[in-house]
């Protein structure tokens, strides 16, 4: 069955917020019916789907019992983009607080957060932000924000995305970097899914979550954290490198776990190490 049809076992869910709605998917293990253990952030040309192989992992194993949540983040599918142009990871934290809140998630049960590239900026800053409620905090291929670039680099980053952006749309876009979030040797059924998924960023979510990037610095909230972090990369990833991933962990005295000849899609191409290292297979990272 090709990856889209196999998406739709999770049909979207929404719930208001004070500051507007979220969409998001659910996957729980058979049986299951306790509280959230996972929370899953995708990164800036994605969005939930991207989370497809953990989101199957759960809804098919009983052990252990899982309960995943995977968000669409402000400005991506029917989630509703934050106010302001140009947000900080805070911004995004906040409402991600918010869903939980809205979506169920036990204030008093630590979840394990999992941020992906740039969810790993909003993942960090919201688990500065509510320490009490992250267990463990895993940054797969981390984006790390390009506060510290010199300001040239920062502007010309942020110009290159959103010039890419308005010229190409978001299928041409797509269709232009969906090989770039994979390895050289990933089969189509993978490309074509990547492809799918970034062909349905939003313009305006998309540029709001570029500024974010542009003016952020992950090491910053990193330093705030006091849960146990575990930061992990694909050996091919061209958009993460894992030598920065490495140079990130070592820096805050976490793990590196390196996830094997994949690129910067990691949770799908190296699904089953990925699945391992977030405990939900039943195996050991």
């Amino acid at each position: 069955m090709p990856l889209i049809s196999r998406l739709q076992q999770f049909s979207p869910e929404r719930v208001a917020t004070p500051a507007g709605e979220v969409q998001f998917r659910r996957a729980c293990s058979p049986g299951y019916t306790g509280p959230v253990t996972h929370v899953l952030l995708h990164g800036i040309g994605s969005a939930s789907a991207s989370w497809l192989a953990q989101l199957l992992q759960v809804h098919t194993t009983s052990r252990p019992a899982s309960h995943i949540l995977a968000w669409d983040a402000p400005g991506y599918g029917a989630s509703t983009a934050l106010p302001m142009d140009t947000p900080c990871a805070a911004d995004y934290a906040e409402r991600l607080w918010a869903w939980a809140d809205a979506a169920g998630v036990d204030a008093g049960t630590p979840v394990t957060l999992v941020g992906h590239s740039l969810g790993a900026l909003m993942a960090s800053s919201a688990a500065a932000l509510a320490p009490k409620r992250v267990a463990r905090l895993f940054l797969l291929a981390p984006a790390q924000g390009y506060a510290r670039a010199a300001p040239a680099l920062r502007a010309q980053k942020l110009t290159d995305r959103l010039t890419n952006l308005e010229l190409l749309g978001p299928v041409g876009m797509a269709k232009k970097r969906a090989s770039a979030m994979l390895s050289p040797n990933t089969g189509l059924a993978q490309l074509a899914f990547v492809e799918h998924v970034m062909a349905g960023i939003h313009p305006h979510g998309y540029s709001q979550a570029a500024r974010m990037l542009a003016d952020a610095d992950v090491a910053t909230d990193l330093a705030r954290v006091s849960c146990p972090v575990v930061v992990a990369s694909g050996s091919a990833d061209t958009i993460t490198p894992p030598k920065g991933c490495e140079a990130l962990a070592r820096s805050i005295g976490a793990p590196y776990m390196p996830l094997g000849e994949v690129g910067h899609s990691c949770a799908l191409e190296a699904a089953a190490q990925v699945n391992t290292l977030l405990g939900l297979d039943g195996g050991k990272p």
